[in-house]
């Protein structure tokens, strides 16, 4: 079990991260700066960023992969992957929304359906690898 959970872990955290990387950094660079550049740091906390994608994950691996593994099902993985997402990027956007001045609509709107894209993408990814991983090693 403990093997399962580390091959969960890691290759769901490679795609998050991989993934979530890839939109930060290029496709979506001018889509907050443009929004909401007024409460960007010029660089990233890259330890509290790092932080937040342990512990993400581990949530995913959690509320997702499992489940998904305990069920042998990938839509499990996929659906409570994607509802992590919403709960998770929609607490931040709707408390953003509920308390910031001039937060966009936008950008919520945006940012939760990234969430629940991402999270979903990972929870299945770690559930196919760790269903491969299992039926290779026997």
């Amino acid at each position: 079990m403990i093997a399962s959970y580390a091959t969960a872990y890691a290759a769901s955290a490679v795609v998050f991260f991989g993934i979530d990387f890839l939109w930060l950094s290029t496709i979506s660079t001018n889509f907050y700066r443009s929004r909401i550049g007024g409460l960007l740091l010029d660089q990233p906390n890259l330890g509290v960023a790092g932080l937040f994608y342990l512990v993400y994950v581990a949530g995913i691996v959690h509320f997702a992969v499992l489940p998904g593994l305990n069920a042998t099902s990938w839509t499990t993985a996929l659906i409570n992957g994607a509802l992590l997402g919403l709960v998770a990027y929609g607490t931040y956007d709707m408390t953003n929304l509920a308390t910031l001045k001039n937060w966009s609509v936008t950008v919520s709107v945006v940012d939760m359906a990234w969430g629940v894209t991402l999270s979903a993408a990972a929870a299945t990814a770690g559930y196919a690898v760790t269903i491969w991983t299992v039926a290779k090693t026997g």
